[in-house]
């Protein structure tokens, strides 16, 4: 049923993954672009993170595409339908790599006004105990007020499924990042 209903949400939509050059990030830009979106777009602050990423799942795009008997000419980006031997057509999703913040409204908002994704998986967060111990102020910028914009962004632009990814590891916790 949990199958069903992430197909449901992603074949042929638009999605955005914040936070997708990171660990989490990356593993749902994997698993969502095996569900055939119409387009995956990769929000990250990190340029060498969304570079690596995306050239990782170009690969996988390519795979995908060779094993279903379509073939991508041209330009590696553009989604395209092509026709399998069986008649049926095959959607091969358009991958897009954004630099930005999510603590960044305005450029936030751009991007959810330009590309109008159906659902946004937020898992853009600062999540190393360590480095949130050292930046508690960048860390609660990030992973409170970032959330804050995306939620917002979401609601004025009408998103319709905002799924909040959590990275809190806290059990009882004594310190910043619990």
């Amino acid at each position: 049923a949990d199958e069903a209903l992430l197909q449901s949400q992603v074949i042929d939509q638009v999605v955005l993954v914040t936070g997708a050059g990171g660990s989490i990030g990356s593993e749902l830009c994997r698993q969502v672009l095996q569900r055939k979106p119409k387009t995956l777009l990769l929000f990250d602050l990190s340029e060498l993170a969304l570079y690596s990423l995306n050239n990782e799942l170009q690969q996988i795009l390519h795979q995908l595409s060779q094993e279903e008997g379509g073939r991508i000419s041209g330009e590696q980006n553009q989604s395209k339908a092509s026709e399998n031997n069986s008649g049926h057509i095959n959607l091969i999703p358009k991958i897009i790599p954004l630099l930005g913040s999510v603590t960044d409204e305005n450029r936030v908002s751009d991007v959810i006004s330009a590309w109008r994704p159906s659902i946004i998986y937020h898992a853009a967060a600062i999540k190393h105990v360590p480095i949130v111990e050292q930046n508690i102020a960048e860390c609660v910028k990030t992973n409170i007020f970032g959330t804050l914009v995306m939620a917002k962004v979401s609601i004025e632009w009408q998103v319709d499924r905002f799924i909040l990814i959590s990275t809190d590891k806290a059990v009882n916790p004594t310190n910043a990042m619990g």
